[in-house]
């Protein structure tokens, strides 16, 4: 049988990955979270001293690339796959602020994003996927049988990221949310290589006013359509 792909693509927090989850399990595919991918590449590169406070990346990073290994491996408790970079599980690391202020800047480099898109596409060659991101529709799978597009107001968005970090203990204040919302936007839909943008095909979901239960009902059955 064919591999069914569903690509869901969108903003920063609009509740992709939860969205993408739910679905995973429900029609039992597997979920990849392209954005966790990004993010541990941006880790190794803080780690390493290869981007700078103000973003600036430099070569070091693309001469280490194959030394940078990523996986998903599941857990059970969780019901999902687990970001882990060079063997070492990052999934709380790589959901930082500091993080998150870093990820646009390292997703924007060509290599980086060739070598990532390689390995997303060659995870649909053996299994179904729901897989979320910024450019999924549109790049990595231009022919997905299923494509979504995700929106919500910046506002909203700046809202829902700082209760999930504060919930967690960091401390953070709602301005630095919402000033990363919107420059993490703007650099996600202007740079050169894969920027974010809606598919033609793709049925577009703002969330701004929805739970997250109303919002998978609408989804799970858009889906169950599709598939039947």
């Amino acid at each position: 049988m064919k591999n069914i792909i569903i690509a869901i693509d969108g903003h920063s927090s609009t509740g992709k990955s939860t969205i993408a989850k739910q679905l995973a399990k429900k029609f039992e595919f597997v979920y990849v979270d392209t954005g966790a991918m990004y993010r541990a590449v941006t880790l190794y590169a803080m780690q390493n001293g290869f981007v700078s406070e103000n973003g600036d990346v430099s070569d070091g990073l693309i001469h280490d690339l194959d030394n940078i290994h990523l996986d998903f491996k599941f857990n059970k408790e969780l019901g999902y796959g687990e970001m882990y970079l060079n063997d070492v599980n990052v999934e709380r690391e790589i959901r930082t602020i500091e993080v998150s202020n870093k990820v646009s800047f390292v997703s924007e480099i060509s290599a980086v994003r060739k070598k990532l898109v390689q390995q997303q596409q060659e995870m649909g060659t053996k299994s179904s996927l729901v897989m979320d991101g910024r450019d999924i529709g549109t790049v990595v799978y231009p022919n997905a049988d299923i494509k979504l597009f995700v929106t919500a107001s910046a506002q909203v968005r700046a809202e829902r990221r700082y209760k999930e970090l504060t919930q967690k203990g960091d401390q953070v204040s709602f301005d630095e949310i919402l000033e990363n919302v919107i420059t993490r936007d703007h650099i996600d839909s202007s740079r050169k290589d894969s920027p974010l943008r809606k598919a033609e095909d793709a049925i577009e979901i703002d969330n701004s006013n929805m739970t997250m239960d109303e919002q998978f009902e609408l989804i799970s059955n858009l889906v169950s359509e599709k598939l039947s």
